[in-house]
Parts: C-alpha cells; structure tokens; sequence
C-alpha cells in the first residue's frame, strides 16, 4: 500500500478537529445549526493554515447522507463524506484556480450550476487559489455568484485576497484564517508522533513547530523529513544534520561569549558555527532570533508567554538575559539585520560577520550613552542601569549598547571611570549643554552692576527659569550707553548668546534689568574679542578652513554633552 504523508493522514474531518480555527469553526457550525448557511464563501490565509481542509469540511456538512438535513457532525462514512476526502464526489467539484483560470472554463461552470445535484442536497463548487483567476473569468462568475440558484454554494480559497476583485469579495462571506501558533503546531506534532508510535526529544518539537511559521501542514511536512531518517528516536540533532538549523547549544555557547566579553571565545564559537554547514546570513538569524527571546525574558520575566522555549531553555535564557541590558539586546538586534543585508552583497561576509560580534563582545569599551549622561550629572543612575528584573546585578557586569562610533571622541584614559560626587548637584541635561567654562572677561560696565551680576541672575531664574538663567552663565555687563546695556559673552559660549537672542528670550532678560535699574534698557549681546585658549593650550586665532563646520558641531547639544562628559576635544571631523 502507498505511503500517505502525515499532512493528508491526519488532515481534520470534522468541525471538532480542526486545529487552530476555532472562531471560524464555532461560527460555521451555527449557521448550519440556524440555517443561515450562505450561498458564496471566500477563505483567506496563508498556506497550510486549514482553508482547503474547512472548505471540505463544510461541503460533508451540508451534504452528509446520514442525515435528512445539513449537520454540524458529518459521519465521514457514507458515500457522500468518502467521495468528498478522495476529491472525487460528483457533487462536489473542486477546481484549481491556476490551472482552469480561463473565462471559457468559468462559462462552463456557470452553464452546468443550473443542472441539480446527482445524489447530495448541494452541488458545491471549491476553487482554490481563486486569485489566479482573470478578470474575464471573475466576471463571467458575477451574476451567478450572485444569485445562484438554491442548490449551489461556492466556497472560494486564496492566499492573496488582494487580487480578488472587490465585486466578487462583496458577494461572500469572507472568513480569515489566522496563521497557527508555534504552540499549538508543536501540541499537535506530539499528539501525532504519539499515534506514529514514534519516539522523541521535546528539545525537537518546538524547533520544527517554529520552523513552520504559522502552517500547519509545512510543520507536519518538515516532520515527515526527520521521520524519513530512519532514526529510532528523534533528536534536535536531526535539525542540524537534515534541515540545516543552527545548533541550538551552539548559539547559545556564542552569546554567552558575548556576554562575557570574551573576543577570542566569540570567534572560536562562530567558527563552530560556520563549521557547521551554516553560512553567515543564517547565523544573523539565528543571533537575532535568539536575542528577541532574550529581549522579551529581560523586559517582561522569565516566566512570560510571549516567548515559546522548554523549560530547560527558559532556565537558561532567563540567566543569560540578565547579562544583558535591554538597551544592548535592541542595539545588537538592529544592527544584525542590517549585517544581514550587507551580507549578501559583500564579497567578504565572513569578515562583516566577525567584526559586528566582536563589536558587541567588546561594548564594555564604548561607553554608554545613558552612562554618560548619568556621569555628567554627578553619579545619577541611568535608566539603563536600573537592577534587572530576575535580582540585583552589578551594572559593571552588563553588556551596554556602545556609542556609535560617529558620536565618539578622542578621550583620556582616566575619564572612561566614573567620578560619582554625592554631595554635588545634579544639574539637568540643558544645563550642561549651557554651562561652559568661563573664560577671563574684563569688566567694561559701572561697578555696581557688575558687583550686583550674581544677584541679577538669580532674578533673572526666579523670573523667567533656571534655563533661561543658565543661558546667562559666563555672561558679563559691559558698557552701559544710554539705555542700551552691552551684555558680553566668552567666546566659547556662541551658542548661548544665540539661544539668548532667540524665542523672546532678549525682551524677557530686559525686563527683569529693568527693574532692577529702575528704569526702561535695551539689551545687546555681543561675543568678547578675546582669543580663545584651547584645552592643550594652544591659541586659536584665526579660522580654519572648515571653521563654519566646526562650530556647528561644537554647538550641537549631543557633541556638547559627550565632550564634557569625556572632558574630550575634538582632533578630526570626518564627513561620513
């Protein structure tokens, strides 16, 4: 006797057995129950998801011989349900939309619905892959489809919705098929090997249950794969050899060097890898498949659902997603898809490969972002330095996302330490972007104003904010002409005069001097002719050649922020 593959043998046979499409199956069952069974159904979903299978279901229903009526429980016993699995009922005609898609086909279709059914209460046209049809065909059906006579139902399947006319979708009743869960494929993978007598490893199912990506029956076809083997007993080993998947220990083993920061140990395991047969797209995805698990476990516990692992593999990832930040896991699984992409096209994969692993081996060398705002602002603890959800840890021990390289620069060894103050303030973000050194100002204005400055600016934050007063940081009064006040910033300080001069800021100021004087002033702000003393001492008199890019960079807040948390200068601007 022939072979039958697991995907027709254990293709379902009645509504109760459908696996996967309860909605769709509970509401078919109550229009047959009331009556309400519609002339014309279109059921949509990806391969392998059960719309064939429903379809043939549905037409056993209507047309079982065992009852005087349609039924929600067909025998699948006379001859009427037998014909109708074997596809070789006379009443029930299924079509191949791919293969009679002509609008010759589709007349003879129509020509032959008025004749009754042979035996059955219905004659039942199923056409599969209905999309295929042309636009001929689709309208020779319409008026049929749409008032067909009262013993004909049309029962239409597709993977892609979007190439059915709408006239044809507004004239059915449509139905979409979900794609099946990972878990429930892999509980209908044992219930099967069980029945096949067929030993197994749970470290096997949920792999092939995954590799199904929603369809049923590519999860029993990838089955009866490793059933093909011969092997006694079904082992994840069987994914590695026959289906080409990467060891699941093996990918853990190279995240764990990751995690440690050992370099040497993350090449030898992506080696071990590639020694395996796979190529360097596949272990991208492999990598970032992995680190979703680990992100979702880290973000939202162990214990979560979200993620689909044995026991012993969620024991496992739940302590190596600890080693890691947030932060790290959503930086590394971004830059693995785009490796991905550049992969394809390189001529040295490899290369790209192992350079991006040892990037996040070694991002305990890139500072963080996050940890050097927390430095700037004398010691506060990140967001991303928060104790990880499975017990305290200390920060030291996890993976960061690193700074982009175009964000980094040149910085003394001994700020890479943090230097955590608790008796200083912690100023906000805008002010460290504000306050830079001050540099020698020579006091051109009346000796009372300048004696009074300090006190000036403290009005100046009470009045209009502390932002607005820590623009003013560094500044000082010049030469008072008439009711014009000169007010002088240090050159380093560009940024705040503009700020200053910007948003109304000017007339805010000049209200709060004002009163202070006791009469109406205008403001004026100007920028100190003093040459500028660079942190190696040099004086910069002139402007460079690239003087406007520059500044630029000097005044963007993010390049402020990093050269003062590194006490860093810039050595080199390169356009990239």
């Amino acid at each position: 006797m022939a072979y039958t593959v697991l995907a027709r043998k254990y293709r379902s046979q009645t509504f109760d057995d459908v696996v996967g499409q309860d909605p769709i199956a509970k509401t078919l069952k109550n229009a047959i129950e009331t009556g309400r069974v519609a002339h014309a159904y279109l059921f949509t979903g990806t391969r392998g998801v059960g719309k064939t299978t429903m379809a043939r279901i549905l037409a056993k229903a209507l047309n079982c011989l065992e009852y005087e009526q349609p039924t929600t429980t067909p025998c699948c016993k006379c001859g009427s349900c037998v014909a109708v699995n074997t596809g070789e009922d006379i009443d029930v005609i299924e079509i191949d939309g791919a293969s009679n898609n002509r609008v010759d086909e589709i007349r003879e279709l129509r020509e032959n619905a008025v004749y009754r059914p042979a035996r059955a209460r219905y004659k039942i046209y199923i056409i599969d892959e209905v999309h295929m049809l042309t636009t001929a065909a689709f309208n020779a059906l319409l008026k049929t489809l749409e008032e067909p006579p009262e013993h004909v139902k049309f029962i239409f399947a597709t993977t892609e919705p979007n190439k059915v006319l709408a006239t044809i979708q507004s004239r059915c009743q449509r139905f979409d098929f979900a794609n099946i869960s990972p878990k429930t494929i892999a509980e209908q993978l044992k219930s099967i090997l069980k029945q096949e007598k067929i030993k197994y490893e749970e470290d096997l199912i949920l792999p092939v249950a995954r590799m199904a990506n929603g369809s049923m029956r590519d999860g029993l076809s990838l089955l009866d794969r490793l059933i093909s083997t011969g092997e006694k007993t079904l082992t994840a080993r069987l994914l590695e050899e026959y289906l080409g998947q990467p060891n699941a220990e093996k990918v853990h083993r190279l995240i764990e060097r990751i995690a440690a920061g050992d370099a040497p140990g993350t090449l030898t395991a992506a080696e071990d890898l590639v020694c395996s047969g796979l190529g360097e797209v596949q272990i991208a995805d492999a990598l970032i498949e992995a680190m979703r698990d680990l992100l979702v476990i880290r973000s939202a516990g162990a214990e979560t659902d979200l993620v689909i692992l044995t026991a012993e593999q969620r024991k496992k990832a739940g302590e190596l997603a600890q080693q890691f930040d947030a932060a790290a896991l959503i930086y590394n699984i971004t830059a693995l898809e785009k490796l991905r992409w550049t992969i394809r096209n390189s001529d040295t994969p490899r290369a790209l490969l192992d350079a991006s692993l040892l990037r996040f081996a070694l991002s305990e060398h890139f500072i963080n972002v996050d940890e050097l705002m927390s430095r700037a602002r004398g010691g506060a603890v990140s967001p991303a330095s928060k104790p990880p959800l499975g017990g305290p840890l200390p920060v030291a021990e996890k993976k960061k996302a690193p700074l982009e390289a175009e964000q980094v620069a040149q910085a003394p060894a001994a700020t890479r330490s943090p230097a955590v103050s608790q008796a200083a303030p912690e100023p906000e973000a805008w002010q460290l972007m504000a306050e830079e050194p001050e540099e020698p100002a020579a006091p051109a204005g009346p000796a009372d104003l300048v004696e009074s400055w300090p006190e000036i600016l403290e009005s100046i934050g009470a009045r209009l904010g502390v932002a607005t007063a820590s623009l003013m940081n560094g500044s000082t009064p010049g030469a008072l002409k008439g009711d014009t006040l000169i007010v002088n910033f240090p050159t380093r300080a560009r940024v705040q005069k503009e700020m200053c001069e910007s948003g109304g800021r000017r007339e805010q100021i000049a209200s709060v001097l004002s009163e202070h004087l006791g009469r109406s002033i205008r403001i004026k702000f100007e920028m100190m002719a003093e040459p500028q003393v660079s942190a190696g001492g040099e004086t910069n008199g002139g402007e460079k050649p690239n003087g406007q890019t520059r500044r630029e960079l000097l005044n963007d807040p993010a390049v402020k922020t990093v050269l003062l948390g590194l006490d860093a200068t810039i050595t080199g601007i390169e356009e990239v």
